[in-house]
């Protein structure tokens, strides 16, 4: 496997984007949308998980706009101030960017996936509804079903009738900012799309379930959803 960090252009300057390519040519590409503590150490290493099932995977600095973009998972303070100043327009012009890194590398929109950890969770139901990518995965995506924290996150379930890919979404029961009344509202009104979607909750799993360096990872979710995410890719990224 070969990494790399590259700097992608946007709008608002300079992005890193650390890429992982398998050891076979990929066919397909995963994005990896970082959760609310940065592109940190767990996200590099899921990103490199990604590549190691055989997708070119990429992980974007979504805090690009910030010099200091990392957190420690118990620094709430910090970032909700950059979590909350990362409005929508800010993700999509950065996915933007990573769309065309893609594209240069040979992989069009539709052969692109992606997928995300609460806030990035949000960013890629966002991307599913808002961008031609070729399907998405949702871990424990908050201001979904609910709005978030500030203004510019507002509630994205009420835009399920402009879901442009395939979306599977993964939650848990334990987990208090996503109520599973909202979610179980979401695959309603998800019943009627002509996107394949799916939802899955885990009766024992908090916010966070993937990340094994928080005290909320739960090993059965974590594999179970991993699973879904890789054969739903594997299914929708042809």
């Amino acid at each position: 496997m070969r990494t790399e960090n590259v700097e992608l252009t946007t709008a608002d300057g300079p992005m890193r984007l650390y890429a992982a390519w398998p050891d076979s040519d990929p066919q397909a590409a995963v994005i990896v949308i970082m959760e609310a503590f940065g592109l940190n150490g767990h996200i590099e290493d899921v990103t490199r998980r990604v590549a190691a099932e055989g997708f070119l995977a990429v992980a974007p600095d979504l805090y690009h706009r910030y010099e200091n973009n990392q957190a420690g998972y118990d620094e709430m303070d910090k970032i909700f101030e950059m979590m909350g100043n990362l409005l929508d327009d800010h993700s999509l012009m950065d996915v933007d960017a990573v769309l065309d890194y893609l594209a240069d590398q040979g992989i069009s929109s539709d052969r692109a996936g992606i997928t995300g950890f609460c806030m990035g969770g949000r960013v890629a139901f966002l991307t599913a509804i808002s961008r031609p990518v070729g399907a998405a995965v949702t871990y424990y995506g908050g201001a979904i079903v609910t709005d978030g924290f500030t203004p510019g996150q507002p509630k994205l379930a009420d835009r399920h009738g402009d879901l442009r890919c395939p979306w599977l979404g993964l939650f848990g029961d334990l987990d208090g900012m996503i109520p599973t009344d909202g979610v179980e509202q979401l695959r309603s009104d998800l019943g009627g799309s002509a996107r394949p979607t799916e939802i899955v909750r885990y009766a024992e799993a908090d916010h966070g379930f993937l990340c094994d360096e928080r005290p909320s990872y739960n090993a059965d979710a974590a594999a179970d959803g991993w699973a879904r995410m890789v054969a739903w890719f594997r299914a929708h990224l042809s």
